[in-house]
């Protein structure tokens, strides 16, 4: 009996212990091909040589071409575009209540990301130069951030001396790391997309290697 038990739960373990794999969600860049494999960098791990079919740390190869590769994780399906910022698979989805972003520098060395403001989808480029998080009043007005009844300033910009308004915003998330309460000053001037600046930034240690950014969470 005691036998039985012990291997009823080894086997209960073994499968919180995947329970738990599935749950975590996964970050995947495309940084380069080889024919029909593609160079995939699965939550900051060396490159990894990946064919349709194959599948390595939970991810799965879909499909590969010269500059995208179809994955899947747990079902969940997604494009990786060659030197585009990484993507997030996988997870429950809720909370924002992990500790820890890795992101991959793009072809043009930048570090590129998708995240939310609010709760709503925005593509970022972190800058470790901008004092705050940078955002154009287009970006703002979709994302419902009434910044015209923010403090104005004046910001030094390579075009000169602009206005612009200094706003909070209720949350920021990257990947599955959600702040709260962030500065953020909203411009005139159009952007392709918003700067991650250090309003965000000094909430983390931060540490790169080559082309690859960890930013830890601080206690």
């Amino acid at each position: 009996m005691n036998q039985r038990l012990s291997i009823h739960d080894a086997l209960c373990a073994l499968a919180l212990g995947a329970c738990t794999l599935t749950a975590q969600a996964q970050s995947v860049a495309m940084s380069g091909g080889m024919g029909s494999k593609a160079l995939l960098v699965i939550n900051g791990g060396a490159p990894k040589a990946l064919a349709a079919g194959d599948e390595h740390k939970g991810v799965k190869v879909v499909s590969v071409s010269s500059d995208a590769t179809v994955v899947d994780v747990g079902g969940k399906r997604q494009t990786v575009r060659l030197g585009g910022a990484p993507v997030s698979l996988g997870g429950s989805g809720g909370g924002g209540s992990a500790s820890q972003i890795v992101l991959t520098a793009g072809s043009g060395g930048h570090f590129m990301t998708q995240g939310t403001i609010n709760g709503k989808s925005v593509d970022f480029m972190v800058d470790t130069g901008a004092t705050t998080i940078s955002l154009s009043a287009d970006d703002a007005k979709r994302l419902g951030i009434k910044y015209e009844g923010g403090q104005k300033a004046m910001s030094q910009t390579a075009n000169g001396t602009r206005v612009v308004y200094v706003v909070r915003l209720n949350s920021v998330r990257i990947k599955d790391v959600e702040v709260y309460d962030v500065e953020a000053v909203v411009g005139d001037a159009p952007m392709p997309f918003a700067l991650l600046g250090n309003s965000f930034l000094t909430r983390f240690q931060m540490k790169r290697e080559n082309d690859i950014m960890t930013l830890t969470k601080k206690p």
